[in-house]
Order: structure tokens, then sequence, then C-alpha cells
């Protein structure tokens, strides 16, 4: 979508998207969406939590499909092409991954929060749908669990 604001042409950029083994950052992203013409940025970061399914997890490890990247930026420009946004960045960690860690952020900047919010939720929805990446979560009873294979 673009537009035209104190007669400069604006259009959401997807200024960020990526599948990456080293740590991930908020700030990154934050620095990635900011814009003087956005008012309101919306954020999601994933954490690996201590627990899922009633099991104590220990560790996780993300697995990605060589387009996962690819994928992840087609998911972000079509986020940003379906409302009315600024800027766009996506972020997703693969490899071994502890509690605490971050598994994956977005962020999402637009004129108003509404749409910021909007967009944001939209963003990672369709990420945790579409893009190649799965989870292999190790508890800390000795069992196992692959989430999102195809």
């Amino acid at each position: 979508m673009s537009r035209v604001v104190s007669g400069e042409p604006v259009g959401a950029a997807v200024t960020l998207a990526d599948v990456r083994e080293q740590a991930l950052s908020v700030d990154e992203a934050l620095t990635a969406v900011r814009h003087p013409h956005a008012g309101g940025v919306a954020t999601f970061v994933g954490v690996v939590r201590d627990h899922d399914h009633g099991h104590d997890v220990a560790s996780l490890d993300y697995s990605a499909h060589p387009t996962a990247a690819q994928v992840l930026r087609g998911v972000a420009e079509d986020v940003a092409a379906r409302h009315d946004v600024v800027r766009v960045a996506a972020v997703h960690r693969i490899g071994h991954l502890e509690v605490g860690d971050l598994a994956v952020v977005v962020a999402v900047s637009a004129a108003h929060r509404g749409a910021a919010l909007e967009a944001c939720r939209d963003l990672i929805d369709t990420l945790k749908e579409t893009v190649p990446i799965w989870k292999h979560q190790l508890f800390a009873d000795g069992a196992d669990e692959w989430v999102g294979l195809p």
C-alpha cells in the first residue's frame, strides 16, 4: 500500500526478514521498523518457556527448511500489503535454545497503533502457520516432541 505523507511517497517496506542461529534482539527489530511517519510500533516476542503440554521443557531445537528465510520474507511482504503499515520486521531463531531464549521477534510500525497491532498479530500468526520451521522439544523427563512437522 503506497500513500503520500507531507509530499513524500510512503510504502510499506520489509526491512528485516531473517532466519538465523545467533541470539535475537528486540532492539534490532525496533530499529528496523522505526520511521518518522510511524506513530505506533507493535512487537511480539516469542520466548522459550519452561513447560508445554504438562511437561517440563529442558530445551529445544529449531530446524528450518533451506527456503525458510525466503518464505518468511514473502509472509512479511504479504502482511505489509494487507495492512496500512510503514515497516515490517521478522526474525526467527534456529538451532539449540534454552528456556528464556528468544525464539522469534516481529515488529510492525504504522501511523497509528490499531494498524500496527493488527498487522503484528497477522504477521506472527501467518509466520507460525506457513514458514517451514520445526521445533523439537526436549523434556526434563527424557521425552521429546516434534512440533510443526508437515
